[in-house]
């Protein structure tokens, strides 16, 4: 079972950085082969695509004795939301006011609820009290939606405020979130990826690394990258401590993926090529300056 979510964790990464950009759709003889560079056999890799599907951040189409498997509208405003926050290389400025969302949902109704807190966390939320979530970033879409998807209307309220103490912004910030330990998550990731930075742009540069391995060390950059949504609410500088390494763990992100970039899309291609129609590719879409990686005004 652990292999198969990590399988599937690693489709999400492959359809979030590659295959959105080429229609949304890939061959599922082609997503086996990319999955084999990181040791997933063709049994995981259906299993993952099964209970994705079945989950509804997929769908599927036959062509001949083709299966293709393509992001569902819910697939896609997932990865966009998801590629917004990893490529933002800069807190947003917040406008001062917080974002609430509270529910009181019936017990027999409890699993909905188990889902909505994953949701809810993922998205940025923190628990201020039992069943009461804030958050400083403007949310009201992800509300709207959670509501409509879960068909909770009658159990929730969500409003926005401003907060008249008795303490400090930053009192709620603490209650909230435990930034301490996601700035010692970022500093383990700078220490780490600085190093593989600098070793992998010296053997590019000297033309020591493979497309391949290019497309293997990227694949898992934005995979370990990304495992900051789970962790980091994506608060707006004045909430934030001078000390925090956010933004420096994304410039780094930023660097290697560029540098990563092109021979790893070469690969991708090579292997996509091959079941797949090239010409889907969106054609605004440029490996060296992703769309969302500019440095927020």
């Amino acid at each position: 079972m652990q292999n198969s979510l990590n399988t599937r964790s690693m489709i999400f990464t492959l359809y979030g950085d590659y295959i959105r950009h080429y229609g949304n759709e890939i061959w599922i003889g082609s997503l086996i082969r990319l999955l084999e560079q990181f040791g997933h056999n063709e049994q995981a890799v259906r299993a993952a695509i099964s209970r994705m599907n079945k989950q509804g951040w997929i769908a599927s189409r036959k062509e001949g004795n083709k299966s293709f498997y393509y992001l569902t509208p819910r697939g896609i405003r997932r990865m966009d939301e998801a590629a917004n926050r990893i490529f933002k290389l800069q807190p947003d400025v917040w406008d001062g006011k917080w974002y609430m969302f509270t529910y009181t949902i019936p017990e027999e109704k409890r699993s909905i609820r188990d889902e909505l807190r994953k949701e809810l966390l993922w998205s940025g939320f923190g628990l201020l009290a039992n069943s009461f979530w804030i958050s400083p970033n403007n949310l009201k879409e992800q509300m709207k939606e959670l509501v409509a998807k879960y068909e909770i209307e009658e159990y929730v309220h969500f409003f926005t405020a401003s907060y008249e103490g008795p303490h400090e912004n930053a009192k709620l910030v603490q209650e909230c979130w435990d930034l301490r330990d996601i700035n010692a998550r970022y500093d383990e990731f700078i220490k780490t990826y600085s190093q593989k930075y600098v070793i992998d742009k010296n053997k590019i540069d000297k033309g020591e690394m493979t497309d391949g391995e290019c497309f293997v060390e990227r694949t898992k950059l934005v995979h370990e990258y990304r495992k900051f949504l789970f962790v980091d609410p994506g608060l707006p500088e004045e909430l934030l401590p001078a000390d925090w390494l956010g933004s420096h763990a994304a410039s780094l992100f930023s660097d290697y993926y560029k540098a990563l970039a092109l021979p790893a899309s070469r690969f991708f291609e090579s292997i996509y090529k091959e079941g797949n129609e090239l010409h889907k590719k969106d054609k605004e879409y440029d490996v060296f300056n992703h769309p969302l990686m500019q440095e927020q005004k």
